[in-house]
């Protein structure tokens, strides 16, 4: 009975080829309301005034914190197994991330 449970419980995911090519980002930015989180994932290219957002990923609040405890989880994986990511201080000069970008559609 707990096997057929756990095959009932498994989902099927289709990564379509143009999905699994990814997207680059070097910069997100997140916004909240009480209903949503908002994830704007943006690429800056240098000595380029202007970037634009590249995906934007809209979560419920649980789903939120459940990626936050997920992407904790993979970077304590990933020093684990290369060493400690670097801080902001070992790191060039980035967009500040407390500022709120003026939307355009």
């Amino acid at each position: 009975m707990a096997e057929e449970t756990k095959k009932n419980n498994q989902l099927n995911i289709e990564l379509p080829e143009e999905v699994s090519e990814g997207i680059y980002s070097n910069l997100a930015i997140i916004s909240h309301s009480h209903s949503e989180f908002v994830v704007d994932f943006i690429r800056m290219v240098p000595n380029v005034p202007k970037a634009k957002v590249k995906s934007r990923i809209l979560l419920t609040p649980f789903h939120a914190k459940r990626l936050l405890k997920a992407l904790a989880d993979n970077v304590k994986k990933y020093e684990a197994q290369f060493g400690p990511i670097k801080g902001p201080d070992q790191q060039p000069p980035m967009a500040p991330l407390n500022f709120t970008p003026t939307a355009q559609a």
